[in-house]
């Protein structure tokens, strides 16, 4: 088993880094790349930047040259879950581009074409190894499992929370994991989206965003650690 962590900012990958085992750092596309160990586990940690792009990048990057096995993504996202407080943990079932349109095809709104379904899947096994791991390692928030919206569209308007949650029944927002999601699905790799929530995506998230990032980054790595630790196949 070779996990490939993927964060899009500095963030959410740095407390990663300073604990794993560092061998090697390649740069790739304007990634760098760090393969090493954690908690006795091959893994390669990247910070991916902001975006379905770089981040559909990066996973390729992995598939191509580091002979990963699974793919995990881990960081913070805009809740669109009345139960997701600021802090708590979503576990991904699945993942959908909110901004993917080409009904007038007569696809489903967030439907890739050439795909059967608008979801990508996640594993089950590692979103029940995470869902029990948020639980044991951050006990004094929520977490549960359900369904990640993205789109490179960093959500603030009320207006547009309500649409993805009446089009899309999404419980989070953010910008990198149904990319992730595809391009994992497309090279045959399980995948799991993590995301602490940093803000409630809606006129609040200007304020939220920058007291509760930090915190809600931590959350995740706390849970990427044991998760890392304890996951066999």
């Amino acid at each position: 088993m070779k996990i490939g962590i993927i964060g899009a900012m500095e963030s959410e990958v740095s407390a990663l880094k300073e604990t794993m085992q560092v061998n090697s750092v390649t740069t790739k596309a304007g990634m760098d790349f760090y393969e090493g160990v954690l908690e006795q586990t091959p893994v390669v940690v990247v910070q991916s930047g902001i975006g379905k792009v770089n981040a559909a990048m990066c996973v390729q990057i992995l598939a191509d040259l580091f002979d990963i096995t699974h793919v995990m993504n881990t960081g913070v996202a805009g809740s669109l879950n009345a139960k997701l407080n600021i802090g708590d943990i979503l576990v991904s079932e699945k993942a959908i581009q909110h901004d993917m349109d080409v009904t007038i095809f007569g696809y489903a709104p967030g439907q890739v074409p050439g795909t059967k379904s608008r979801d990508f899947i996640a594993d089950p096994a590692m979103a029940d190894a995470a869902l029990t791991v948020c639980g044991q390692v951050n006990p004094d928030v929520t977490t549960i499992k359900g369904c990640v919206v993205s789109g490179d569209q960093f959500i603030s308007s009320a207006e547009v929370k309500d649409r993805l949650i009446r089009e899309f029944h999404g419980d989070c927002a953010e910008m990198e994991g149904a990319s992730i999601a595809q391009a994992a699905t497309l090279n045959g790799l399980p995948f799991v989206v993590i995301r602490a929530i940093s803000d409630k995506a809606d006129g609040s998230a200007e304020m939220d965003y920058p007291t509760f990032e930090k915190q809600a980054a931590e959350h995740c790595a706390k849970m990427v650690v044991e998760f890392v630790k304890t996951f066999h196949e």
